[in-house]
């Protein structure tokens, strides 16, 4: 309670429909089944669509926060989850043909959403708060995330898969008119900071601020070892006479820690300096991973996942409070965009990376997982001496997304 008291209401509404998004937000989770089942597309045709649509969603989250900073986060908030939504009511009705430009676009707006959210958390809790505040918002979507694919696979056994494009559609536009409604409007469409007078550009904002650029680079390589659990460890597990079950239950593992430590660590952890906190957390999946290096065994598999767990509390809520924290307020959708699409850049990167080691040398895949972590987070715990400015402090754009305010005045 006390996390969410340090919280402003209007952010509390927002994940209130985060929350909603991510219960329905099922439809990437079984989209190569429908491909290659009800579409009767081969596999490496849905593979190929599969990775342009992961492709437009990296490119969503890198660009999402330039429209916000110019037009206003609340507008390409709402613009996206439009788009996305419209996209996605349609797709079952579409040609093969089609699907190749309309579900990267559909995953590119939905990018340009997630990138527009993290901004509006951004400068709607003051600094000092902003850990508690993007804990909430994690919460949020994970909690739906646990909900949302169990509901997934009970309407595709009761309908059928294309109904998931259809609910997952109306939910996001139902999305869109509830944050309509929640976040405040008034100055919605103008920029947070006239172009004219916005400040120096990304560039040299990032030039002054080498911890930022050095936490960046670690996270795309965090990123790429962290999304290995999705796809080279399930079948690591198979290899070794696990089945679907016990994977299963160790994503279990993984949500039901999230959701029972992440909003208590945020709060006990506020005053810690951050770059330390983020640096443990690197680490800490990376110890995750080397449980795999001896074997497979199901202590082993537990010991991974409560590893990386923790080791995802810790980093990446705090990372990206620090971003935003550091962010110029010119800028803060551009910062919080750079850090959007480096911390999902592994959805795209892990699958071959992964699949492709994993194919030549087994062995070596898990060390390799293991050693890329632990050096990402040494180097973010001694980023802490590198000069550069401190956060952005008294002023920036309010959650209207175009009124200046004080920090302090949350």
């Amino acid at each position: 309670m006390t996390t969410l008291r340090a919280v402003p209401k209007a952010v509390r509404l927002l994940c209130c429909g985060i929350f909603f998004n991510a219960v329905v937000s099922f439809t990437f989770i079984y989209l190569f089944v429908w491909l290659t089942g009800p579409r009767g597309l081969t596999v490496a045709q849905a593979g190929l669509i599969s990775g342009i649509g992961g492709v437009g969603l990296v490119a969503g989250n890198f660009t999402g926060g330039w429209f916000g900073d110019v037009y206003g986060h609340r507008r390409a908030l709402l613009a996206g989850a439009a788009l996305s939504g419209s996209a996605l009511c349609v797709v079952a009705l579409l040609p093969t043909a089609a699907l190749y430009v309309v579900l990267p676009l559909a995953q590119y707006a939905a990018g340009v959403v997630r990138a527009a959210t993290s901004a509006l958390i951004a400068v709607g809790v003051p600094e000092g708060a902003r850990r508690q505040g993007f804990a909430v918002m994690r919460f949020a979507s994970n909690a739906g995330f646990t909900i949302g694919p169990p509901l997934g696979a009970l309407a595709a056994a009761r309908f059928s898969y294309d109904w998931l494009f259809v609910a997952d559609g109306v939910g996001t536009l139902l999305f869109a008119a509830y944050a309509a409604r929640v976040l405040p409007g008034r100055g919605a469409g103008r920029p947070a900071v006239p172009r004219a007078t916005g400040g120096p550009g990304l560039a040299a904002e990032l030039k002054a601020r080498p911890a930022v650029l050095v936490l960046l680079a670690a996270i795309v390589c965090v990123d790429l070892v962290y999304r290995q659990q999705y796809c080279t460890l399930p079948v690591f597990l198979g290899d070794h006479g696990f089945d679907a079950r016990a994977y299963g239950w160790l994503l279990a593992i993984n949500g039901g820690v999230i959701l029972c430590l992440e909003l208590p660590a945020a709060h006990a952890l506020r005053r810690h300096a951050p770059l330390p906190v983020i640096g443990a957390g690197l680490v800490l999946v990376g110890l995750g991973y080397a449980a795999l290096v001896p074997g497979a065994s199901p202590g082993a598999a537990v010991a991974l996942m409560v590893s990386l767990t923790l080791g995802e509390i810790l980093y990446k809520t705090t990372a990206t409070a620090y971003v935003a924290d550091q962010a110029p307020a010119h800028a803060q959708g551009r910062f919080q965009s750079l850090y959007a699409g480096a911390s999902i850049s592994g959805q795209v990167l892990a699958p071959p990376l992964g699949g492709a080691l994993y194919a030549a040398a087994p062995g070596l895949l898990w060390p390799l997982c293991a050693g890329l972590a632990v050096l990402a987070g040494v180097v973010v715990l001694g980023a802490g001496r590198l000069p550069g400015r401190g956060p952005a402090a008294d002023t920036g754009p309010s959650l209207e997304t175009g009124s200046p305010r004080r920090a302090a005045a949350g």
